[in-house]
């Protein structure tokens, strides 16, 4: 009996307890000073796509391609960042998520010559050589004499 009282008489104070804690706070408003968040002023897929390329240049597609994703996913309608995307998930050989990529961007941009070219170099990684001359010459078509064309179809010469 003496346990059943001494546990009563702690839910009753643990009660009044929390009663007092909200009776203190009922009706009164939060004058806590804060400082607002301000609003970002430049766009936060730059930083990503900014570092997509960098990553890129330095052979570290893997990382190249998290920061390319992430800033398709904050900007849907960015071609660069479409186009790093689906040109690193070529240097990674994941050609199936390349060939989404370049759908996307297709839809993005549209049928663009620089984007045929890295089509047509994609092709050529997958060893698809007909594939490859087909969109190659397409893109030499519209930009004859390119320098990076020009290379693409060197290389598919040697293969």
């Amino acid at each position: 009996m003496g346990n059943t009282h001494f546990a009563a008489i702690l839910a009753v104070a643990g009660g009044l307890a929390v009663s007092g804690c909200a009776s203190d706070s009922f009706g009164k408003i939060d004058t806590t000073e804060t400082t607002s968040v301000t609003a970002v002023g430049a766009d936060i897929s730059e930083a990503d796509l900014k570092q997509g390329k960098q990553h890129f240049i330095e052979a570290n597609y893997g990382l190249a391609e998290k920061h390319f994703r992430k800033a398709v996913e904050l900007r849907a309608d960015s071609a660069e960042a479409w186009m790093g995307l689906a040109a690193s998930y070529d240097q990674l050989g994941r050609f199936d998520f390349a060939d989404r990529a370049y759908a996307q961007l297709l839809k993005v941009a549209g049928r663009q010559p620089r984007i045929v070219n890295n089509m047509g170099y994609s092709q050529l990684l997958r060893g698809n050589k007909a594939k490859a001359r087909k969109l190659l010459a397409e893109a030499e078509r519209a930009l004859p004499g390119d320098p990076i064309v020009e290379a693409n179809l060197t290389l598919l010469k040697k293969t």
